[in-house]
């Protein structure tokens, strides 16, 4: 379980600190590289679109690095946004452990 109070870093900031700015990249540039719409790119970057499992495969392929790098970014803040939302602490408050028959 997560125990800071800190959100982690998005996928979109790690694309943009991390390769497009280092690397010299535009948001067009890699989007043709990833074979989809600069508005996919756009809204990766931005936040406005979350990580996919092919997506990370595209990332990963385009990046040299791997499919879980970019699956695990998603999920850290996939797990914080329930875990700081009022919305899904009330629907984990009211899951209650099974108990195992004797």
């Amino acid at each position: 379980m997560l125990t800071t109070q800190r959100k982690p870093v998005t996928v979109g900031e790690i694309l943009v600190e991390e390769f497009l700015t280092p690397m010299g990249l535009t948001q067009a540039t890699l989007a043709e590289a990833m074979g989809v719409q600069r508005k996919h790119v756009n809204e990766l970057c931005n936040n406005r679109r979350t990580v996919t499992a092919a997506t990370a495969l595209i990332l990963a392929r385009v990046f040299g690095n791997s499919a879980e790098f970019w699956l695990n970014v998603q999920r850290r803040n996939d797990l914080w946004d329930a875990l700081h939302s009022p919305k899904s602490s009330e629907r984990i408050a009211r899951a209650r452990p099974l108990t195992r028959a004797a």
